[in-house]
């Protein structure tokens, strides 16, 4: 798939503020400053499309991009910041959870994670809470030009292992970087593939 076009639609404090449902919507979620927004200015080839900061919790809203015409970027709240108020996390977690829950046009949830860090609780609570209400998810982990291929492998199987305790059959996942442009293509396939069973 290539991306002929991209359009900022518009941000959402909540689900019934979202642009009408009907094109397949994916999902971009994870925790604050795991590169969120590079990645999606990556995959779409815009340096400015989606707005990056130095400053973790920069996304407060639900952002959707409209592209080629024909499905939707969703740039989700990054969760688990801890210097915001406890009700301004509060309130994200449930836009976030109504989103993800009654979204009808959702088709898919990336699911952003850190290869630099061992399994951290709140991803991984985050992964149990979208297999509890049967959300389909990839995850893609991010920053990994900035790990060693052994250390990459031995952090990606730490949550395999995790995810082992309590999960029959693993998610899939897939590795990027937003400076090497590593995962765009798998990306852009997994959301060509899912587009298809969308409209059947």
């Amino acid at each position: 798939m290539k991306i002929l076009s991209t359009e900022f639609i518009k941000s959402s404090k909540t689900v019934s503020a979202c642009p009408k449902a009907g094109l397949p919507e994916y999902a971009f979620i994870g925790r604050s400053n795991v590169g969120k927004s590079s990645l999606i200015n990556m995959i779409c080839d815009k340096k400015k499309l989606a707005k990056t900061s130095e400053t973790p919790g920069k996304t407060q809203l639900i952002n959707h991009f409209l592209i080629n015409e024909a499905w939707y970027i969703v740039d989700l709240p990054g969760y688990g910041f801890a210097k915001s108020s406890k009700e301004s996390r509060e309130s994200w977690l449930k836009m976030i959870e109504h989103y993800l829950q009654k979204r009808k046009s959702l088709a898919l949830t990336f699911l952003l994670i850190d290869s630099r860090l061992k399994p951290q609780a709140n991803d991984t609570e985050f992964m149990e809470w979208l297999g509890k209400n049967s959300l389909p998810f990839c995850i893609l982990f991010t920053k990994t030009d900035k790990l060693k291929p052994k250390e990459l492998e031995e952090n990606i199987d730490l949550y395999k292992k995790h995810l082992l305790q309590s999960w029959e059959d693993l998610p899939p996942f897939i590795c990027t970087s937003a400076e090497n442009k590593t995962g765009k293509e798998k990306i852009l396939k997994m959301i060509e593939d899912t587009n298809r069973l969308f409209f059947r």
